[in-house]
């Protein structure tokens, strides 16, 4: 994948990369519903013949209110938000088995804390999918986690003993990045992943009190924001990347 990747200039379509079978890709999502925010990169992916593991590093039980889970522990938030994740997985297409949630420590205010456990947990996770490609959100971001997950999976590629690409995707709170590769599609892709979304019906009932419009237009507003910003003309949405390539 490096060699393609050098070999082209950025920023480029997926669609325009000759992607190779049999590629192994890690989807390191700090919360689940990450991995679904970028689903129609992974779909093309997929359809290529990659093998998609999706890590789901905290269960990202502080995203949901109280009305949304009774009794509204901690624990069957959690519960919540991983069976939401399963259910968008197997929608996707994805066996059971490939999905991991590592429940990472967290502090009072459920964030996730930068810890040796968690860095071992990140890096076991890293060691066993063996992944070629990694996505996860772009460190450059407001989310603490966003920036955590970002910062560990940096300091374990550098050590990583394997050559990686990491895609980082903008996501609704990324303050900047560079666009290297994008995808770009069009109303009936954009339905499908909607559909998608709305898997995660705790973060689309948060969404719709919190700020009157549901998860799946959040997310789906931001791929027509990325068209518009980036100047893709020939669809209405677009998932864009950033690209680092960790040499091994």
């Amino acid at each position: 994948m490096h060699d393609i990747l050098n070999n082209v200039t950025c920023p480029v379509s997926l669609d325009a990369l000759t992607i190779p079978k049999g590629l192994r890709l890690l989807s390191l999502a700090p919360h689940p519903d990450d991995f679904d925010a970028v689903a129609v990169t992974m779909k093309r992916l997929f359809a290529a013949g990659t093998e998609i593991f999706v890590a789901v590093a905290s269960s990202g039980a502080s995203g949901v209110e109280d009305s949304f889970c009774t009794p509204p522990t901690i624990l069957e938030k959690a519960r919540a938000r991983e069976l939401e994740q399963r259910r968008s997985c197997e929608f996707f297409g994805l066996p059971d088995d490939h999905v991991r949630f590592l429940r990472l420590e967290e502090d009072a205010a459920g964030k996730i804390t930068d810890t040796e456990y968690n860095f071992a947990a990140v890096a076991a996770v890293f060691k066993k999918f063996s992944p070629d490609l990694v996505f996860l959100p772009h460190g450059n971001d407001t989310n603490s986690d966003h920036r955590l997950i970002y910062s560990m999976l940096s300091r374990l590629g550098h050590n990583a003993g394997r050559a990686f690409t990491a895609f980082l995707n903008r996501d609704p709170k990324t303050i900047a990045l560079r666009m290297d590769v994008y995808t770009a599609f069009g109303e009936i892709d954009a339905a499908w992943k909607a559909e998608l979304l709305l898997f995660h019906q705790s973060q689309h009932t948060r969404n719709l009190n919190t700020r009157g419009y549901g998860f799946d237009e959040r997310i789906l507003s931001g791929n027509r924001e990325n068209a518009q910003l980036y100047g893709i003309k020939d669809h209405a949405y677009a998932e864009i990347f950033e690209l680092e390539l960790f040499p091994g």
